[in-house]
């Protein structure tokens, strides 16, 4: 349905949104680091060692380096440092929880590396959504303001 002014209704936020924030952060936090040995961290040390690095590799790191200020700037922006500590609070105590219940068991390094990492993307796809979800709930449109 079009608006006054030929501009398109907007489409009200869901999970399938949410769900591709969250998989753009764990793009992003994946490639930039994780413990199966295949990551920027990981291809960097590689070549500082070996062949030393090149202009892809600087490519690469400015490409990443861009996606986490994305996410990292909305996720201050929306949520705030208090909010981004509580939504840290709440994820870390949940993956607690289920480790409790017996769905979740970080019997390795790794898998506390695992964890820990989706638990980033999952603050970080948050963060990124956090002024739609508000919205959402409290009817109330969040505004930056540029004085």
């Amino acid at each position: 349905m079009a608006k006054s002014g030929g501009s398109q209704a907007k489409k009200a936020f869901g999970f399938m949104d949410f769900l591709w924030r969250w998989l753009g952060a764990l793009v992003l936090v994946l490639a930039t680091y994780n413990p199966a040995g295949y990551s920027y961290v990981h291809w960097l040390r590689e070549a500082i060692g070996g062949a030393g690095i090149a202009a892809v590799h600087f490519l690469l790191g400015a490409v990443l380096a861009a996606g986490w200020v994305v996410f990292l700037v909305a996720t201050r922006n929306s949520m705030g440092t208090l909010g981004a500590l509580v939504g840290a609070a709440v994820i870390g105590t949940l993956i607690w929880f289920l480790s409790d219940i017996g769905l979740v068991h970080a019997s390795s390094m790794a898998a506390i590396t695992w964890l820990a990492l989706v638990a980033l993307a999952t603050l970080l796809a948050v963060g990124m959504s956090w002024s739609h979800i508000w919205r959402r709930l409290s009817g109330q449109l969040e505004v930056d303001s540029n004085d």
